[in-house]
Order: structure tokens, then sequence, then C-alpha cells
């Protein structure tokens, strides 16, 4: 016997553990405490039928219900209307639980692909499903944008492209491998212990999300074996869900949107950068077999020890000489390329998202991707791209808000003075969804608590991903927060901005959106609020404690911190006083830490270095860094850091001697600053030396000072390594001795001159060997420019072509809906005059006539009906027995299907109330196509024949 207790918040907010349905199929029981008689009843109409109340005890201090238990028997169901904070298992030894995932996850032990479309998505399935193998081990999900109110033949129409089995899911079907699941019409599709549920649909048709609602539920039950795919469709519906996907370790593909009917869906995904493949329909299956047979996958979903294991077979050495494995060295490139240091993550995180690159490059495993990324450094932006993680939505967990807007925020504002402006720190804030959210329910808790109170708050949030900053400095988000946001907050906070909502100016002006890395950038500090949310659980428990510390010292006293809900506080939970904690909100508490315990974020090295366990003697480095300070100053040669114009980056010793500021605005290019007979000489070396990427020396080069002429070595060195010099080049300055010359004879000699010449004109040949190499170069570049710009000249022609045929289609186009609408205009100035005409003949017969369709129900009447039946205009449409009739033949409706259904027409006479007679003649009505398409009744005048008649037959007897 299992028991689950729910716990529920004050005020009634509460947790759904899952979006909208979990199931366990246990004997269980449902415990409700601390709640009035009055809430109970409230919600039994939400609870499933076979759930019985057994007991209920009140408490006699306050009459609320200490206990209310529920029993049942085999597989629960709980609706969106039952909401849970908290579910504990009651079997011996079993630790209570945040939630149910775990549970459920365990019984799905094959990939699961996740297929979404709309519009023109048939065409597509078949594609992808007929390209799919027989007996791989998968199965398939797919969850297509019905139509609710008219049956699917999805299921067949599928089942002819491929000989996998393909059904109609069911409430409580069991998840089998090699089969094809299709949503049913007017149903939500969840996945839970192995199984597939149905779910009413909670919101309006056209606000709805099923491919996102599915593939949020896939992601959490398969994680890693969750593979998310979009085809042809409108909207964006299935972004958030393959973001969820792919945040939880899955593979997610699009087709590719210029072979799709409709490409909004496949581009809207791409577009948010949730897409790991891109591809035509008919290749996506091929794809996704390469990634599920990747060896580094099976190691990951095998678990750390293989993840370690496949990860630690490189021969790389660190700095101090220890051996990197593979993961190690990727991490070690990453800190060199983007100075960010990823070392802390946890490993799973880290490998399973590396392992959709190496799935997309089909390579065989990390240390194939190691010399990848050797040779393709491009690689190391799109992995670091890739390992940040950017799942968010605006009220995540809708209990937290609850509880920050109606706990945390007036405890707060009860604690300062009116008129101040509180501080807030979103950090790993995403694409802004989080922080708009906190601005939101700011206001809002002002309005409901101190209207009149002058209180600002002003939000810093910051993210390591520049381009998602940029979207949320823009402001603007899909049609789909709608599932998110309720319509109050949206019609209050965003305005409609083409297909999306654009957050208000009030809003976002409570926002600075900044880039920043938590782990070594400085933090914000005086904060009263600090929201950080489902970013420790990445981390490593080291790194989780030292942010945490860093909190602490960031926030005022009294400050809120608000964590994710699997995220706990570990070691320093003295340190904040719990607010709620199953919203995971704390207070700050007025304890002082040592300066000792905090580490500051600092940038790391980018060298990979080992730490050591000698011990430092501060004062002998301060000693050794003075000695090489002094030798380098008055011992090394002079020398400066350039870049490839020129420009000077870095002055090392005297330079004094060989370069001098130039006259004029300030400028310290080198060429500029050089001395005479040194500017000649270094022209064009540069170039050549970053273009050969070889070191070139200048023997000899004679340069004006003011003691007079001096020959100078001078040589000049390209730099690759370490990356931040890569692309600069040292040129180092070196006297060259002057020549030896014997005492008593002359200072220069002829044999003296004869060789400074030669030496001149070496340098003058090489001077002009470069300038003929640059020439040349700069030739080659123009004739190549010349090319371009011939070729986009052309472009351009043409396009200016296609434009003027397009402008000519245009006015084509326009003059024949000219001409069309002329006709129809013609057509309908006809068909009024024909109209008028049949009405001036209808009403000069003075025949009653009424047309009814093949439901009798009204379809047209004359004037002259109206003195038999009580009809208006606004009665078309109405079946004839709703009409009522001064006439008496009541078998009218009968004899009118009659006719309808044997198209013999029949006449009968019947007389009226005024007691006037009319001779009744019901035919069929036909179209055009002689398509019988109702009847047609009419009533002639008869009165006077029956009077005529009546007088004949009292004449007739008389002589």
């Amino acid at each position: 016997m299992c028991g689950i207790r729910l716990r529920t918040l004050a005020r009634d907010r509460v947790c759904c553990v899952r979006p909208a349905l979990s199931r366990l199929n246990v004997s269980s029981q449902w415990q409700f405490r601390g709640k009035s008689e009055n809430w109970l009843s409230k919600r039994r109409a939400a609870l499933p039928a076979y759930l019985r109340p057994r007991q209920r005890a009140a408490s006699p201090d306050h009459g609320l219900i200490e206990s209310t238990t529920f029993c049942f028997q085999g597989p629960l169901m709980i609706p969106p209307s039952i909401h849970t904070t908290e579910i504990a298992s009651r079997e011996a030894g079993d630790p209570t639980l945040p939630g149910v995932d775990r549970d459920l996850n365990s019984s799905v032990d094959f990939p699961v692909i996740g297929i979404g479309c709309s519009a023109g998505g048939l065409d597509a399935l078949e594609r992808f499903f007929a390209h799919v193998p027989v007996a791989a081990g998968i199965a398939y999900v797919v969850v297509q944008h019905l139509a609710p109110k008219y049956p699917s033949s999805l299921a067949a129409l599928l089942q002819r492209a491929t000989s996998l089995p393909v059904c109609e899911a069911s409430e409580g079907m069991p998840l089998q491998a090699d089969r094809v699941y299709v949503i049913p019409p007017n149903k939500d599709l969840s996945l839970a212990e192995g199984a597939l549920h149905l779910i009413a649909p909670g919101e309006q048709r056209g606000m709805r999300l099923p491919i996102d609602f599915f593939m949020h539920a896939l992601a959490k039950v398969c994680e890693a074996r969750a593979v998310g795919v979009i085809l042809s469709g409108m909207g964006s519906d299935g972004v958030a869900g393959m973001r969820a996907i792919k945040a939880n370790g899955g593979f997610t593909l699009a087709q590719e949107p210029s072979s799709a009917q409709a490409d909004s869906m496949p581009r809207c995904a791409i577009e948010a950068g949730v897409v790991d493949i891109v591809a035509v329909a008919e290749a996506l299956p091929e794809r996704i077999l390469g990634h599920l047979r990747s060896p580094l996958r099976a190691a990951s979903t095998a678990g750390p020890e293989a993840l370690d294991a496949n990860a630690g077979r490189a021969p790389a050495t660190s700095g101090a000489g220890k051996p990197l494995n593979d993961l190690e060295r990727i991490l070690a490139m990453l800190r060199e390329r983007t100075g960010n240091d990823f070392s802390l993550y946890k490993t799973n995180t880290l490998v399973r998202r590396m392992e959709r690159r190496i799935a997309l490059h089909k390579l065989g495993d990390m240390g194939d991707y190691v010399r990848y990324l050797l040779a393709n450094p491009s690689e190391l932006d799109l992995l670091f791209r890739e390992l940040l993680i950017g799942v968010t939505n605006f009220f995540r967990d809708a209990h937290v808000w609850g509880t920050v807007r109606d706990e945390a925020i007036p405890a707060l504002l009860s604690a300062v003075p009116d008129g101040r402006t509180l501080r807030a720190w979103v950090p790993a804030c995403s694409t802004g969804e989080e922080a708009y959210s906190l601005a939101m329910v700011f206001k809002e808790a002002l309005d409901a608590l101190r209207p009149a109170a002058r209180f600002d708050l002003q939000i810093f949030a910051t993210d390591l991903d520049a381009d998602a900053i940029e979207t949320a400095r823009r402001g603007v988000y899909p049609a789909s927060i709608a599932a998110d946001v309720s319509a109050e907050r949206l019609a209050r906070h965003f305005s409609v901005e083409g297909d999306g909502y654009r957050i208000r100016k009030d809003i976002r002006e409570m926002v600075v959106f900044a880039p920043q890395n938590v782990i070594s950038d400085p933090p914000f500090t005086r904060l009263d609020i600090l929201c950080c949310r489902n970013l420790l659980i990445y981390f490593r428990p080291r790194l989780q404690q030292k942010l945490l510390l860093l909190f602490h010292y960031a926030l005022n006293r009294g400050g809120v911190l608000v964590l994710g809900s699997a995220e706990t506080l570990g070691a320093h939970g003295g340190l904040f006083k719990p607010a709620n904690r199953v919203a995971r909100v704390f207070h700050r508490l007025d304890q002082s830490l040592p300066i000792s315990e905090l580490e500051f974020p600092r940038r790391a090295s980018r060298e990979t270095t080992v730490d050591s366990d000698m011990p430092k003697n501060e004062r002998a480095e301060d000693m050794g860094q003075l000695t090489d300070s002094f030798i380098q100053q008055n011992f090394a040669p002079a020398a400066v850091l350039v870049n490839g114009d020129g420009d000077i980056l870095y002055i090392s010793g005297r330079t004094g001697k060989y370069l001098e500021p130039a006259a004029g605005k300030v400028n310290i290019n080198l060429h500029a600053m050089a001395r005479e007979g040194l500017r000649e000489a270094l022209t064009g070396v540069i170039a050549k030396v970053l273009r050969d990427h070889q070191s070139v020396t200048l023997h000899g080069v004679e340069v004006s000072t003011h003691a007079g002429p001096q020959l100078v070595n001078v040589t000049v060195q390209p730099l690759a390594k370490p990356e931040p010099l890569n692309g600069r080049v040292l040129v180092v300055f070196q006297d060259a001795p002057a020549p030896v010359v014997n005492k008593g004879r002359r200072k220069t000699t002829t044999s003296a001159t004869h060789d400074a010449l030669l030496q001149e004109l070496e340098q003058v040949r090489a001077a002009m060997k470069l300038t003929q190499e640059e020439m040349q170069t700069s030739m080659e570049e123009l004739k190549s420019s010349n090319e371009e710009l011939q070729s986009t000249n052309e472009e351009l022609q043409s396009t200016n072509e296609e434009l003027t045929t397009s402008k000519e289609e245009m006015q084509s186009l326009n003059e024949e809906l000219q001409t069309v609408n002329s006709e129809l205009n013609a057509k309908i100035n006809d068909l009024t005059s024909v109209k008028n005409d049949m009405a001036n003949l209808l009403n000069s017969t003075e025949i009653a006539t009424i047309f009814l369709d093949s439901e009798m129900r009204l379809r047209r009447f004359t004037s002259h009906a109206t003195n038999l039946f009580k009809l208006i205009p606004s009665d078309i449409g109405r079946p004839l027995t709703h009409v009522v009739t001064d006439l008496d033949y009541p078998e009218l409706k009968e004899d009118a299907e009659e006719v309808l259904r044997t198209l013999v027409f029949q006449e009968r006479q019947a007389g009226a109330r005024d007691g006037r007679w009319y001779r009744i003649r019901i035919m069929p009505y036909r179209t055009q196509d002689n398509i019988i398409d109702g009847v047609v009744i009419t009533f002639i005048d008869i009165s006077e024949i029956r009077k005529l008649e009546a007088e004949l037959k009292i004449y007739r007897p008389l002589p």
C-alpha cells in the first residue's frame, strides 16, 4: 500500500509536478491536511469518479480538516485542476521525493521520437516514414494539429507509407518499440510510466499547443532517449518542446524549410536555436539512426562511469605534467578560445551536449572530436553555444511566483522606507522571461498592497549568451507564451506586435540586461532580491557552495533568495531563513562570514594548470619579479609588439634610439614613429612575415640618430602562441657592432666603402623585392575585387531585370483582375436584373409560393405567401413546422417529404380560416444540373371556383 500526501500552499496556490497528468499504478490514498470543509467541498467535483472519501477528521481548535483520506485501487489520474507539491512514498526505506519523474522514467528504456506537424504535414510524414527502418527498436509518436470535431484518418493514411504498425493513441496505451502512435482529435497527449495518456485540452481552439505539451512530457520521461522532430506546419508550436528536449540531453531535428509546404514551424524552431539537424524529411530517419548508434551516446545513457571511460584515453598533459583525458582537452581548448571555464559543470551535462556535435559530424567518439576541433577551431564557437543552457519561460512554476508576489515582496516592502529603489539580480536570465516575470509580479504586489506607495525595482539580468541577451533586450516573444501567461497579464504587460507580443515600456525600463559570467565575473551587491533558478543544478557541488556564499554576500539583510525547485542550500542552510521551503524562497540572515571563506570570481587562466601542494613564498616571488623587471629594462634588447597594421601594442626596453614621436596628431604606428633609415627598411616586412609565417632579420640597417648614423639589426618575428598573441608581430632592435679599423690607418678605406655600398645595395634590392611582391599581391587583390564587382554588377542587372519582369507581370495580373472584376460586376448586374424580373413575375401571378430545401426548411417565399403563413424575412432557414399558418392542411409537411422521396408531384385542396380555398401543388425543386434540392409549393386561390361549384350543385336539380 502506497500513500500519496498532497500538501497545499498558502492561498491555494500550488505546484503541479507534471503539467497535466500523473499516473501511479498502485493502491494508494490521498490526504489533504489543514484545509476547511468549504475548501474540500469546492474541489471534490474535480476528483476522479473512482475516488471516494473514506474518513475525515477535524482539528478541534480551528475547525480545519486535519486529514482527509481518499482510497482508490488501480491507476490514478491527477487532472490539471488537482495540483501537487510533494509526493512521498510510505514504503519502507523510501525517502520523501520531490516529484514523481524518477519513478515515471524507469519504464521507457528505448528511444522515443516525437514528431510535430501541422499544415502540409501529411506529405512530410509520408516521406519521413517511407525511409524508417522496420526493426530499429524505436517508438514514434505523431502529434498533428487536427480538427477537433471531425474523426481523423491520419493513422490509415500513414499505414500506407510504412510497414510499422500504426494506431491511434488511446488512454493508458503502453508505449512499445517499432510502432507508430497518432494523436486523436480534440485531445492533448502525455507520456507517463511507459504509457500514453489522453487529456482534454484546457485551452480554447487556436490557443492550444499540443506539440509543446507532448514534447515537454517526452523530455522529462525519456531525457537522453528523447528525439524531437518538427515538420511542415504553421505557427510556432513545438519550439518550447524542442528546447525542453534539448535541455534534457535529447536530440532535435527539423525539416528543411524550403522543402516544407508550410515553413513557419520548422523555421521558428531553427531561428530559436533549438535544432541540431536540418534536412529534408526523407533524410531525417538516417540522421536519427546515426545519432542513436553513436558510441558516445551509448556511453552517456550507460552512466557516468562509461562517460569517464570514454572521455579518458588521450595522452595529452597539463602544464604540471598530469595526463589530460579527451574531455579535459576539449574544456581546455574552450577555455583558451572563449575565456570561459566549463570544468566545474557536471560531466553528464557536458558530455550529452558534446554528443550532439559529435553525431552532427558523424564522428566515432570524443577522441575523434578532439582531433576535429584541432583541425577546425571554429567548431569551438559552435560547441560553446551548445553548452549554453537556455531553457526558460514566463512564470515557470506558477506557485513560486505566487509566493514571491504574496509573501516575499510584501515582507520586503514592509521593512524598507517608502520611496526607496530596490535592487534585484537575475543571473543566467537567458532570453529574459524570468527577469520580466519578476518585474510583473513586483508591479502586481505593489498595486495589491500599497497602491499609493512609491517603490521602484531595478533588475539586473545577466547571462553568458550574448545572443540571448540581445533577444531579451528586444522584449519580443512569440504567441506561444500565451500558454504560460494569463490573458489578464498579456493585456496588462504586453502589446501585440505582428504574430507575437512585446513587453510594455514600463516593464522593459525596470530591467537592465548585460552579458556576465556568474562563475568568473564579480557579482552585483547590495541586493534586495536575487532570483537564481535552475542554474546551480548544472554545477558541481563545490561551485554550488561557492556561489551560495557569494549570494549571501551580495544580498542585504532580509533580502530574498529564490532558487529552483531541485536546488537546495546544502551546507549553507544556516545563512538563510526559509520563507517557503516548497517554493524554495529564502530570506538572508544577518550572519557575517570571514572574508577568507569568500572566493570572489576571477577570470580563469587560459593555460591548463594543476594545483600544486608546494607552499608559496610571496617574498621570493616579489624579489624574482623585481629582478626580472630590472634585467629586462637594462640588458634585454628593445622591442615593440605590433599588430598587422603596425600599430604599437606594447613597448619593452628603451626604444628612443630607434623610434620617435611623429609631428602633428598623436600616432603610435611603428611606420610613423620609426627613425629615418629604419622606416624604409621596415616597409612591407610585417606583411611578409604574417603571410609567410617566418621571421625576418635585417642586418646592418643604418638608422639616423641624434648621435649620428647607427647600424641596427632588426628581427621581425610573427607570433602564434599563446592565443591572445596570435596574429601579432614582435619587432626586436639590436645595435650592430661597428666595423674594426686598424690604428694609424685612415678611418675609411676603399675596401670598407665598397663593402658598405654592397651592403646598402643588398638592402635596397631586398626592399625593392618586397615592394614588387606587395605590388603583385595588390594587383591580384584588385583583380579579384574587380571580378567580384563585375559579378555583383551582373547579379544586380539580373535582379533589376527580374524586378522589371515582375513589375510587368504584376501590371498584367492587375489588368486581368480588373477585367475579371468588370465581368463579375456585369454578372452581378445580370443576376440583379433576373432577380428583379423573377420577383415581379411571381408577384404578378398573385400565386402564393414557398420554396423548401431538402430538410424542409424555408429557402424563399413570395409576398402573397404571407397571407397564408405568418412569415417575415428573418424566417429564412426555419423549419416549415415552426411557421404558423391559417391553412387547414396538417399533412403539408408529410406530403412535401413524400414528393421529395418519390419525385412525383401532388395536388391537394385545402381551406383557410377566413373561408377561402386553395389548390396546393407540391413539385420537386430541380437545379440546372437536374439535381433535386427541395420542393416548391404553390397555393392558387380557387375560392370563386368553389363558390360557383356550390351554386351549380344547388341549381342542377331544377327542371
